[in-house]
C-alpha cells in the first residue's frame, strides 16, 4: 500500500507525509511542471502541464488498496476503478455511495458556468478541516493495514 497524492494545490502535504512516516508507507506526490515542491521523505512526480495530465499518471502508478488523496472528483471515480481508497482534503472518502452524486453536482456546477452563472469559491480552509483529514486519513490506514 502507497499513498498517490494529487499534489497541486494540495493543502494537506504535510499531514498526509507525517501521517505517512508514522505507518511507514510510501508516499507519491503528483505535480505539474509549473509547481515546485521538495521533500526528502515522498517521491515526486512532475508531470507536463495539460488537463488531467497528472489525473492519468496518478492512475497509471495506482494499485488496488492504495490510497489516493485528491479533491477531483473525476479521478476519484477512476481510482475507483481501480479499487482504491479515494480521500478528500477534507477528509470525505469517496465511494460508490457518493461518487455519482458528486459527479452530477459537478456536471451541473459546469452547465451554470457555461451559461455565466458562477457561484462562490469554495470556503476558506480551517484547522477543522485539517483534523478532520488527518483523522480519516490515520482511520482508512489502520482499516486497510486491518485488512477490513
Amino acid at each position: 500500500m502507497k499513498i498517490l497524492v494529487d499534489g497541486d494545490a494540495c493543502p494537506v502535504r504535510e499531514l498526509t507525509e507525517t501521517t505517512a512516516k508514522r505507518h511507514e508507507l510510501a508516499v507519491m506526490y503528483f505535480i505539474n511542471d509549473s509547481h515546485i515542491v521538495r521533500s526528502e521523505y515522498s517521491k515526486i512526480i512532475m508531470v507536463s502541464s495539460g488537463r488531467d495530465v497528472a489525473d492519468f499518471e496518478i492512475i497509471k502508478h495506482a494499485c488496488a488498496g492504495d490510497i489516493i488523496i485528491t479533491n477531483d472528483y473525476g479521478l476519484a471515480a477512476m481510482a475507483l476503478a481501480k479499487r482504491t481508497y479515494v480521500l478528500s482534503f477534507s477528509g470525505m472518502l469517496y465511494d460508490e455511495s457518493n461518487i455519482d452524486s458528486l459527479l452530477m453536482q459537478r456536471h451541473i456546477g459546469m452547465k451554470e458556468r457555461r451559461s455565466g452563472n458562477y457561484t462562490k469559491g469554495p470556503k476558506k480552509r480551517t484547522k477543522q478541516d485539517d483534523s478532520n483529514f488527518e483523522a480519516a486519513l490515520n482511520l482508512l490506514i489502520e482499516k486497510c493495514k486491518g485488512g477490513s
